[in-house]
């Protein structure tokens, strides 16, 4: 080894971490559907449909079907048995006391993950406009409600003036060229769904005037087509489908209620949720380990406001 050379490390403890958080969602995923499964569900403006008890039940075994199946996780870890790592059972015993401490113990994370974005993001000259895992609109929007929920003023104001130099002049995204093969997130939506949380509602719909071209009497926007769900990159599909399914939700949100769009996005919201969720079980282990977490995000409405 060459002087300076990084130490090597194994693959196994960067995977070792992995299946551990994914486990924790897992175990989070099925708390918040026991919850949710709890609660009234009346229909909401965003969404014209309540939430089907059903759905959460079968949400709630898919989360522990892959809780239970501990390894292999993932296509490309190595872990194969207890001996390789500690397991998941021992590492992340699912209590609410554990639950306390395990929040007081990521809250160093927590800062540490806020001090770079907000050190890193005034560097970001362009948005990443991807439809995976990179994409910029959809990682703000998720940051934004972060702070909201937690009252950090300070970084709020700061990630809406970020928000509004990266995307305030956007025009005539070009939807009609998604999605790509392997997208999980719409672009075009994504953004959308972005400027309707740092816009009021009539400054919204002129926003969106310029950005989406959006019949007001027409069908619009077909749900993706899966052709293979055991292929772990055209499954990627279902989840466009569901994520596009909350964006819209959330776009409808954030328009005046006497705006024409409303209805037919609602009903677009509709037809990507029922396709998104027809794709969440456990027959293929590709999209089963991950869909489920966007599933729990569009029946929880967790990106709509209050």
């Amino acid at each position: 080894m060459g002087q300076g050379t990084e130490p090597f490390k194994p693959v196994i403890e960067y995977e070792g971490i992995t299946l551990r958080s994914k486990l924790d969602s897992g175990y989070w995923a099925v708390i918040t559907l026991i919850i949710l499964a709890a609660l009234p569900h009346p229909p909401s403006q965003a969404s014209p449909v309540s939430t089907d008890l059903i759905v959460i039940e079968e949400l709630a075994q898919l989360a522990l079907d892959c809780v239970h199946q501990e390894y292999p996780n993932h296509v490309s870890h190595t872990l194969q048995s207890d001996a390789d790592v500690r397991p998941p059972r021992e590492l992340t015993p699912s209590t609410a006391p554990e639950a306390k401490r395990w929040r007081d113990n990521i809250r160093p994370l927590e800062a540490a993950l806020v001090a770079r974005l907000t050190s890193w993001l005034p560097n970001l000259t362009y948005p990443v406009r991807s439809g995976t895992h990179s994409q910029t609109a959809f990682a703000l929007g998720l940051t934004l409600d972060w702070a909201r929920s937690t009252d950090d003023k300070a970084v709020e104001a700061f990630l809406i003036e970020r928000i509004e130099t990266l995307y305030q002049t956007d025009i005539d995204c070009p939807l009609g060229y998604e999605p790509s093969g392997a997208d999980f997130l719409s672009p075009c939506l994504a953004e959308a769904d972005l400027m309707r949380r740092v816009l009021g509602p009539s400054a919204f719909a002129t926003w969106l005037d310029n950005f989406l071209t959006i019949p007001a009497d027409a069908e619009w926007l077909a749900p993706a087509l899966v052709s293979d769900r055991s292929d772990p990159h055209l499954v990627h599909l279902d989840g466009l489908n569901l994520s596009r399914a909350w964006m819209l939700e959330g776009i409808a949100s954030g328009l005046p209620e006497t705006d024409d769009r409303v209805s037919v996005i609602q009903k677009t919201a509709l037809l990507h949720r029922l396709a998104g969720l027809d794709g969440v079980n456990s027959d293929y282990y590709e999209g089963g380990h991950w869909l489920g977490s966007f599933a729990t995000y569009l029946v929880t409405q967790r990106g709509l406001a209050e």
